[in-house]
């Protein structure tokens, strides 16, 4: 059974009592407009507050009751930021710790170890999304032998986990433009040699995928060839503009070229290359536009950008339905802070969640 939840990393709040106040501000109400007696939640926890709760069991006891109270339950994890994630300026810094220093590796364990006490009774597992080793550049031959270590020791923290919870618990990791793990390709041909794929597979975002012009069908059948799993899917929608250099596209452009978040942008040549830049005002100034443009920057899924911009909701649609393996879908725009248009989250969250159960044909949340 496929499950639908939302990812929390869209609320700042760096420890426990933040996140208790954010879901009271923003999944609560989620919930209540939905009509939902429980909410399916992609948690996320700054470091601190996840070295906090692996580390004091009566707390993470707490929580749950908590979450339990509110009408919340947690399906998976966020561990992609590792905190700071709503500063005025986060760009690489969410790259950082990269799988070659220890501090993500603590990180990922005491998430996963927070993880098996917070999954709700009736769910068959969980997971836990991950950072596609780091940002390419620096990235000398040592950091993949450092990386290797780190998820190797990693995998097995997730098996004293998955023990503890009675259940599998298994990494994601999420391939993004820019990074070592660009593409899906890219994650598949390092992992696969690599890791368990019992406990170690692949976390697709749609936003990303489309952003890297792949096949979603031939994406989707290459992991499930390799012998990895799709262990979840992160439901987002990237921006398409099929003539870049339309002025009014690209005055629209501008609108979303914002300060705080990184917005890699890909151009597709009429010979099949795919052409890059880091972040949307370089792209602006630097590529070409002679094909069209996929910009990462997460677009609410029922709400399509102003015209000729377009939303790649089709690429999310496409690689849901190519899924075959149950998983978890976790809706995550994170960007409602920085849209141009000043959406409110709530009433924007709810309408997400209920596009994604229609258009995705995926379970209820939380139920």
């Amino acid at each position: 059974m496929t499950r639908l939840c939302y990812c929390t990393n869209v609320h700042p709040a760096e420890d426990v009592a933040g996140v208790l106040r954010q879901l009271d501000t923003h999944a609560v109400p989620v919930r209540e407009r939905l009509g939902h007696d429980r909410l399916g939640l992609g948690l996320w926890l700054a470091a601190g507050a996840a070295a906090e709760l692996a580390a004091d069991p009566a707390a993470l006891r707490r929580l749950r009751a908590e979450l339990d109270a509110r009408g919340l339950a947690v399906l998976t994890l966020n561990a992609f930021p590792y905190g700071g994630f709503h500063q005025e300026v986060v760009k690489h810094t969410v790259y950082r710790p990269d799988w070659t220093d220890p501090a993500r590796a603590r990180y990922t364990a005491d998430c996963a170890h927070v993880l098996a006490g917070l999954l709700p009774d009736d769910a068959g597992g969980g997971s836990l999304s991950t950072l596609p080793l780091g940002w390419r550049t620096p990235w000398p031959p040592a950091s993949d032998r450092a990386a290797e270590s780190a998820l190797r020791w990693t995998a097995g923290e997730l098996r004293k986990a998955s023990a503890q919870a009675g259940r599998p618990l298994r990494l994601a990791v999420e391939p993004e433009p820019g990074c070592v793990l660009d593409t899906v390709a890219d994650a598949v041909r390092w992992l696969a040699p690599r890791v368990d794929p019992e406990v170690v597979g692949i976390c697709l975002d749609t936003a990303h995928l489309a952003v890297s012009f792949a096949d979603p069908e031939q994406a989707v059948a290459s992991i499930e060839g390799a012998g990895l799993a799709v262990v979840k899917v992160q439901a987002s929608a990237a921006l398409h503009i099929d003539d870049p250099r339309d002025p009014q596209a690209r005055q629209l452009l501008a609108g979303y070229a914002e300060p705080r978040y990184l917005h890699q942008v890909r151009e597709l040549r009429d010979d099949g290359r795919v052409l890059a830049a880091d972040d949307l005002p370089q792209a602006l100034e630097e590529l070409p536009g002679r094909g069209p443009w996929r910009v990462h920057f997460h677009i609410p899924l029922h709400a399509a950008p102003a015209r000729p911009l377009r939303s790649t909701t089709e690429v999310l649609r496409r690689a849901v339905a190519a899924v075959r393996e149950p998983t978890v879908v976790e809706v995550e725009t994170y960007t409602w802070q920085v849209l141009p248009d000043g959406s409110d989250p709530v009433d924007g969250i709810a309408a997400e969640l209920a596009w994604a159960q229609r258009e995705l044909s995926v379970e209820g949340q939380g139920t």
